[in-house]
């Protein structure tokens, strides 16, 4: 009885360790007698004791490989060092098993013979600005050669390229100097057009002084004409007055009936009158002696008058 219990829990035991659980995102390589059997998927499975055995749990994620640096040498003979990423993805679990010993050695080797193999083409320069070409020449060649294995490279990444130090300080005086030419370039450009900018500057004062003289020059000379015109206006305007005046004066004259002894007298007063100026010389009319006998005339009118009175 004792043995019957002992050998239904030993089949009870067994039957609990053949049950088995795939998460998600993880496949089961099964082999029956040592040959392959079948991949199991996410779920519930059993298997068959001593008959069926787990080859390998294998993650169907994808995963990331980062590789340490691998010296490889250009085409103009520099050594560097350089470290890549891959991103892969297990496509098939049978063959990520059996298509190659160690898939992750086997992945890294073949990195770093790619690596050197592209690098090699390539001089110095054109490796340093040349990560994106390098990057999809790796992916190409890596994905190709890791089909047989049930593997996809999605994704290659080169993270540093590292070159001699002797090569990199070389590289931060020629960077120095690019920069130190940039600079004078830039300064002397700056003051090319600091001097450009005052000479503009200087020309279009002169420019506006010019023309603010000229604008006065014109002001004035309008103004002087203006001037002009007005004095002009005024002295014809006096002249006028003056002829009006005479001619009003002429008119009273011959309203109150003056005779020639009268306008005599007022001819001396006149000639009186200039005598009085500043003048040296006087024009005597050549009538004197017509003037001298209307002098006497006009005394005897005088004297008549006196006696008149008297």
């Amino acid at each position: 009885m004792e043995l019957v219990v002992v050998l239904i829990a030993l089949l009870v035991f067994f039957s609990i360790t053949c049950i088995k659980v795939v998460p998600q995102a993880e496949r089961v390589v099964i082999e029956r007698l040592g040959s392959y059997l079948t991949t199991w998927d996410n779920g519930l499975h059993v298997k068959i004791p001593f008959i069926d055995r787990i080859r390998a749990h294998v993650s169907v994620k994808e995963q990331v490989a980062d590789f340490p640096p691998q010296p490889v040498i250009t085409k103009d003979n520099v050594t560097m060092s350089i470290d890549s990423v891959i991103y892969f993805k297990v496509m098939d679990p049978r063959l990520f098993c059996y298509g190659v010993e160690n898939p992750m050695v086997a992945i890294e080797n073949l990195t770093a013979t790619t690596l050197r193999n592209i690098i090699g083409d390539l001089d110095l320069d054109t490796t340093l600005v040349s990560r994106d070409t390098i990057n999809a020449q790796m992916r190409s060649i890596l994905d190709e050669a890791t089909d047989a294995w049930g593997i996809k490279v999605n994704r290659v990444e080169v993270k540093n390229i590292t070159p001699p130090a002797a090569i990199q300080q070389a590289m931060e005086k020629q960077m120095k100097a690019e920069r130190e030419k940039r600079e004078a370039v830039l300064l002397a450009e700056g003051q090319k057009q600091s001097d450009i900018t005052i000479a503009e500057g200087n020309k279009r004062a002169k420019i506006l002084a010019a023309e603010a003289d000229k604008e006065a020059i014109i002001l004035a000379a309008e103004a002087e004409k203006e001037r002009q015109i007005r004095e002009a206006e005024g002295q014809a305007e006096a002249i006028r007055s003056v002829q009006q005046a005479t001619a009003a004066g002429i008119a009273m004259v011959r309203e109150a009936g003056a005779d020639h002894a009268v306008l005599t007298l007022q001819s001396f007063e006149a000639l009186k009158e200039v005598s009085k100026g500043q003048a040296t010389k006087l024009i005597i009319p050549s009538d004197i002696q017509g003037i001298a006998g209307l002098a006497a005339s006009l005394k005897e009118v005088v004297s008549e008058k006196g006696n008149d009175q008297a």
